[in-house]
């Protein structure tokens, strides 16, 4: 089966579209939907799945779940009635209010990347978990000899400044060997099978395949709720206005 073509990673404002359907198969108690291509985000660097619907004059399919797997998306639920067939065209519209906040969440998460770079504290950026029930960024970091209150709150008013600022969210397609020459920081290791994508706020560049906001002001109030180190490792809990 051909790769599922990626429409969130053009555009991730996509709430509705169109796709046709390749395949369909039985997982225990539910079903997997293969398309040739979907707006439906797949759960995978630290932001969660989209929900949603799959429609047409044949059936409504529930998307409960979606998985990427050596490029292809994997669209996991149940029929609320009908079936669909291969080769049938169908209408595929996501729950905007979930991927509205985990939109923002992930953006929020690479703004307290900026704050931390602003600073010019030396951190080296690691694990991003930008879920609703928590979300936090970890760092190769220690605290010791610093005020936690203060950098704290340091951090978080940079954050703010940042999203005050608006910075427009810009979108680059280039090779993995040249992200070091617009992003601060580049992991050693990127997700296979998926364009290489580099998210831009303002000059401040990203590797990143989630969906984020189209401005910073989008995102609302950043609050930094905690800030804890073990060994060699700083996390630094934040949230938003919900």
């Amino acid at each position: 089966m051909d790769s599922t073509k990626l429409l969130y990673l053009e555009d991730f404002n996509l709430y509705a579209g169109t796709a046709t359907v390749l395949g369909i198969i039985d997982e225990e108690e539910r079903k997997v939907i293969y398309l040739n291509q979907t707006i439906f985000y797949p759960q995978g660097g630290g932001q969660p799945y989209d929900q949603g619907i799959i429609e047409n004059a044949s059936g409504k399919f529930l998307v409960e779940e979606v998985r990427f797997v050596e490029g292809i998306v994997r669209h996991v639920g149940s029929f609320e009635s009908g079936d669909f067939k291969e080769g049938e065209i169908v209408q595929c519209s996501i729950d905007k209010t979930r991927r509205v906040l985990n939109s923002r969440l992930h953006s929020a998460g690479h703004v307290v990347d900026m704050a931390v770079s602003a600073l010019k504290l030396n951190w080296v950026p690691g694990k991003g978990y930008h879920f609703p029930n928590g979300p936090y960024v970890e760092y190769e970091a220690s605290l010791e000899g610093l005020d936690k209150e203060k950098l704290r709150t340091s951090i978080e008013d940079s954050c703010n400044n940042f999203v005050a600022e608006n910075r427009t969210t810009k979108l680059l397609f280039i090779p993995k060997e040249k992200m070091h020459e617009v992003c601060h920081h580049v992991p050693d290791y990127l997700p296979e099978g998926k364009p290489a994508r580099v998210v831009m706020y303002g000059d401040f560049g990203v590797p990143c395949g989630g969906t984020h906001v189209s401005n910073l002001l989008s995102i609302g109030h950043i609050v930094i709720r905690k800030i804890k180190s073990q060994g060699d490792t700083t996390r630094v809990s934040y949230d938003v206005d919900r």
